[in-house]
């Protein structure tokens, strides 16, 4: 059990670092880009996978409030960057803003991962 939850916490901060790290690396010109989508859906299955195998465990007991929280922050991340990027396709260099509120979220769920107790 223990080796499953390192493989998806591990498979979790690489979906933070695709929406992060696609973020930064368009700053100049900010877009929505695949990459912020596809840390999204990766950050949101392997959250729910880790509170699954986290519940199943009887040693760590889970904060559900700080987990509903960050499941919310994350699908707002997965909302925005779906719509963003088909907005993208449509109407290139459109999507400056759902850009920045992509990465600015994913942010916030870092924050709140680290500073909640």
């Amino acid at each position: 059990m223990d080796i499953a939850i390192k493989i998806f916490l591990i498979l979790h901060f690489i979906g933070l670092a695709g929406i992060i790290g696609s973020w930064l690396a368009v700053m100049k010109e900010p877009r929505v880009v695949a990459g912020m989508l596809h840390g999204a859906i990766l950050q949101v299955v392997t959250g729910v996978a880790l509170v699954g195998l986290r519940e199943a465990q009887d040693v760590v007991e889970v904060n559900h409030m700080k987990i509903g929280i960050k499941l919310l922050v994350a699908l707002a991340v997965l909302v925005v960057a779906f719509i963003g990027l088909k907005k993208e396709k449509q109407n290139p260099g459109s999507t400056a803003t759902l850009a920045h509120v992509a990465g600015g979220l994913g942010v916030l769920n870092v924050i709140i991962a680290v500073a909640w107790t």
